[in-house]
């Protein structure tokens, strides 16, 4: 049970659907002061119907202003904050024989910009923790594939990997203020993002098993909260093969068809 002590002020974006709305839900139901974005006002008022400790703050994470905005009124109604989660993010997988830089443009906004200007937004709200001698936490959700190159995934493997290392060298420049840095590195979970996938995705775990995975990571405030463990193993293992063996286990799992993908 979480005590009024325990109680945190959190800023959760990505959170009407898949992981995101598991962590709202999860968050509220223990009594903590949640602010939930999403770009969904409907969702959200859906998500926060009857739930005195939540704040809706609709946006989109790929529009800078309206992230700056949405620290301004975090800043109003909790005057700083405990815990980030910046979760939302998008997925799309590149035909490289039907080369499409605005896919790629499309991927970054979300999950790599849309997190930087997130970190923007919370750093003076998490210094203002700190300054009433709270120990904040800044998180985010990138991906798996942050630690292996595989087929199609240009434009979202490269934004995770790019979220991962810019928030593991933050985390270092961070660390003299008090301010914690984890990063949530998922396999496949089942969500309406994953459910587009046309492949085969081993040892897929339910959005509540991965909420659970990342509520104790974080409540032990791991520097890298990856789940399933046996599968985020593997891949781990697998990036560090040396090129040529990286390359050959890339080609097996590399489609065989040669017509060009229809796009709906």
């Amino acid at each position: 049970m979480t005590t009024a002590s325990d109680r945190q002020r959190i800023w959760l974006t990505g959170a009407t659907s898949g992981i995101g709305r598991a962590l709202a839900e999860r968050l509220l139901d223990e009594g903590h002061r949640v602010a939930l974005s999403a770009r969904s006002e409907s969702a959200l008022s859906e998500l926060t119907a009857g739930r005195d400790n939540a704040l809706m703050l609709p946006l989109d994470v790929a529009d800078r202003q309206a992230v700056h905005q949405a620290g301004e009124r975090l800043n109003e109604e909790f005057g700083g904050l405990d815990l980030v989660i910046l979760n939302a993010g998008t997925c799309e997988y590149l035909d490289a024989r039907e080369f499409d830089v605005d896919l790629v443009e499309r991927v970054f906004a979300p999950n790599f910009f849309g997190a930087v200007y997130g970190v923007e937004a919370a750093l003076p709200l998490l210094r203002q923790a700190r300054a009433e001698g709270r120990r904040p936490l800044l998180a985010a959700t990138s991906s798996a594939a942050a630690y292996l190159p595989l087929p199609r995934a240009e434009a979202y493997g490269a934004s995770k990997a790019a979220l991962s290392h810019f928030l593991e060298s933050l985390r270092l420049d961070l660390d003299a203020e008090g301010i914690d840095v984890s990063l949530i590195h998922p396999g496949f979970v089942k969500t309406p993002l994953t459910d587009r996938n046309d492949f085969a995705m081993p040892m897929r775990v339910s959005v509540d098993e991965a909420a659970t995975a990342i509520l104790q990571g974080l409540a032990k405030r791991r520097l890298d909260i990856n789940f399933p463990r046996r599968f985020t193993l593997l891949v781990r293992l697998a990036g560090i093969l040396p090129p040529d063996l990286r390359r050959r286990l890339g080609l097996q799992m590399a489609r065989q068809d040669t017509a060009p993908e229809t796009r709906s």
